[in-house]
C-alpha cells in the first residue's frame, strides 16, 4: 500500500506507507520528519501499487486539532521570518533574496534559504535576525535548481516544474543531450525555469541513443518496402527513418525494422513462399 501527501498546495508529493490508517484525499496526516511529525495534506488515498517498494516512512496517524493548531501557528511564524527577513537585509543593504524559511519549534530555530549573485557576509544580518525573531537563526544560499525547486512555478511545457513536484535529486544534463535529440542548441529554447538546462533533456536520452545503435545512419543506402534509397533522416519517438528515394525522389517515412539487415535477412530466411495457385 503507498499513499502520497503534500505539505503545501500543488507542492512536491512525498510517498508514505498508510500503515492502519486509511486516510481520504484532502484529509490532514501526520507525516515523521527529521523534527518530528508535521502535517501536510493527503494528495493520493492509499492503494495497492504493482511495484514492490520497501524504505517508505509510515504515516504517523490522522491529524488531530492540536496537531493543526500547532501547525498553524507554525505557518505564522514562517510568514514572520520572511517579512523581517527580507526588511533586514534591505534594512544591511545586500544582494540577497529570500527563498523560504523553516521553522522547528521544538529548537526554536529558523532556517531561511537565499539566493545571491556571489558570497555574502551576512554575519551582522544574523545576530539582527536572532534579536528580532528571539530565536536561532541558521542562513543557507542555494543555487538557481534548489531556487526553483523551493519557489515552484510553471515550466516552458506548462505543467509545474518537475523539481517542485516529483524529482528528488537533481542529475548532471549536457548539451550534447540536447544535440542527440535534435533540438535547437538555442538557450532560451533548452533552458527551465532556473535558467540552467532542462532537467526533461534527460527522460528521452537513453531512447536516443538506443535508437542510433541500430538504426542505419543518415547517406546510408538501405532498401525498403516502397524502393531502394537514401537515409536523410531519423524519426526517434515514432521508431522510423526517413528515406529520400532514387526513384522520383520523393521521402517517405519506413519502420527502422523494415530497412534494417538482420530484419531482412530473416524474413529472406524465413519467409514462407507465396502459393500463386491459392492467390488464383
Amino acid at each position: 500500500m503507498m499513499m502520497a501527501v503534500s505539505f503545501t498546495r500543488y507542492g512536491r508529493l512525498y510517498y508514505l506507507d498508510p500503515g492502519d490508517h486509511s486516510p481520504k484525499v484532502g484529509d490532514k496526516v501526520l507525516v515523521p520528519t527529521d523534527a518530528g511529525n508535521e502535517v501536510a495534506e493527503c494528495i493520493w488515498a492509499p492503494q495497492w501499487v504493482s511495484e514492490d517498494v520497501g524504505g517508505l516512512p509510515v504515516c504517523a496517524g490522522m491529524a488531530g486539532d492540536e496537531h493543526l493548531s500547532r501547525d498553524e501557528s507554525n505557518r505564522r511564524r514562517r510568514a514572520e521570518a520572511r517579512s523581517v527577513s527580507k526588511r533586514l537585509i534591505k534594512r544591511h543593504e545586500l544582494p540577497m533574496k529570500v527563498i523560504g524559511v523553516d521553522y522547528v519549534d521544538e529548537e526554536n530555530v529558523y532556517t531561511v534559504y537565499f539566493s545571491a549573485p556571489h558570497r555574502v557576509d551576512f554575519r551582522a544580518l544574523v545576530r539582527d535576525l536572532a534579536r528580532n525573531l528571539r530565536a536561532r537563526v541558521e542562513l543557507r544560499q542555494i543555487g538557481p535548481r534548489d531556487e526553483a525547486r523551493l519557489q515552484g512555478g510553471i515550466g516552458p511545457c506548462g505543467r509545474d516544474l518537475c523539481c517542485a513536484t516529483f524529482l528528488k535529486d537533481f542529475e548532471p544534463v549536457s548539451v550534447r543531450m540536447a544535440k542527440d535529440q535534435d533540438l535547437p542548441v538555442n538557450p532560451l529554447r533548452i533552458a527551465g525555469a532556473c535558467g540552467r538546462l532542462m532537467c526533461c533533456l534527460k527522460y528521452e536520452h537513453p531512447l536516443y541513443g538506443e535508437f542510433r545503435a541500430t538504426a542505419p545512419r543518415t547517406g546510408l543506402a538501405v532498401d525498403t518496402p516502397e524502393g531502394p534509397g537514401v537515409v536523410v533522416g531519423h524519426n526517434v519517438p515514432s521508431d522510423s527513418v526517413i528515406v529520400r528515394l532514387n526513384d522520383g525522389g520523393r521521402r517517405c517515412a519506413c519502420s527502422k525494422a523494415s530497412v534494417c539487415a538482420p530484419r531482412q535477412a530473416y524474413e529472406a530466411e524465413y519467409a514462407e513462399p507465396v502459393d500463386d495457385a491459392a492467390e488464383d
